[in-house]
């Protein structure tokens, strides 16, 4: 990794430990402006004020947010869910633009398996050149998704996915989690750079989101990059310190539930 990869890099991760928490909000492009995001600003204050490691917006937010206090990473492409070929993401923003914005990083989403794989690939491997000339951390959303997928979560389909933004060079991997330790450690060991994981649809408990960050981080998992099951709680400055307790300080679940004042 590069120099400026790796002084920017160290805005995201925190460097005791090589973990981070990301908050992506990009969701304002794909299914407009949701619970939690209609005021980006305050969400982003509240998330600060709890600790979060980074940020993750599209560039017209980017322009106007103030991100003081976090890591700014940007994302490159994208597709309304009014479109009926969602899983066809496209480049909206260049990694220059992006470093114009003062980003500390970029993201790209890769839909493995979708009809148009092949065009979202050649994204991918643009992207990570252009990345490399300008010294910027890369961060590869890789998502099996297509007609050939029957499970979204399985093994081989994750596992597959993340190898692929590693192979074709990105420096961070975000992808589903595979539902237990055993089979995720195997997702995490098989790819070469820091893999993280999605948040996915907004879980039914608080329980069930500390469970599986504390599972996934067993498993080998670098942090997580979680929106909707941070940024539509009522607290989201809580959600992020409790979520911190246990990526950062090795709390228990029991303990983040109580920083969250919910009782074990």
């Amino acid at each position: 990794m590069n120099q400026g990869k790796n002084r920017r890099i160290k805005k995201i991760f925190q460097q005791k430990d090589n973990r981070t928490i990301i908050v992506p909000m990009d969701h304002g492009v794909t299914t407009g402006p949701i619970l939690g995001i209609t005021n980006i600003q305050q969400t982003i204050n509240q998330l600060v004020k709890g600790g979060v490691d980074a940020v993750l917006v599209h560039k017209g937010i980017a322009k106007i947010v103030d991100t003081t206090g976090t890591g700014l990473i940007v994302m490159l492409n994208g597709m309304s869910n009014l479109n009926p070929n969602i899983n066809n993401k496209v480049q909206v923003c260049s990694v220059q633009e992006a470093t114009r914005l003062g980003a500390d990083a970029v993201s790209v989403h890769i839909n493995v398996g979708a009809p148009e794989e092949d065009k979202m690939l050649s994204t991918l491997g643009k992207v990570a050149e252009e990345c490399d000339k300008f010294g910027l951390p890369l961060l590869a959303m890789m998502y099996p998704r297509g007609p050939k997928i029957t499970n979204e979560h399985a093994l081989e389909a994750v596992a597959h996915a993340a190898r692929i933004g590693a192979e074709l060079g990105a420096d961070i991997i975000k992808t589903n989690y595979t539902g237990t330790i055993e089979t995720f450690k195997q997702v995490t060991e098989s790819c070469p750079v820091p893999v993280l994981i999605a948040g996915g649809p907004k879980c039914k408990s608080v329980k069930e989101i500390l469970q599986t960050t504390n599972d996934a981080l067993k498993a080998g998992a670098a942090g997580l990059s979680m929106g909707r099951n941070i940024f539509q709680w009522d607290n989201q400055a809580l959600m992020v310190k409790a979520l911190s307790a246990i990526v950062h300080k090795g709390a228990s679940i029991e303990q983040a539930q109580k920083i969250l004042g919910e009782k074990p």
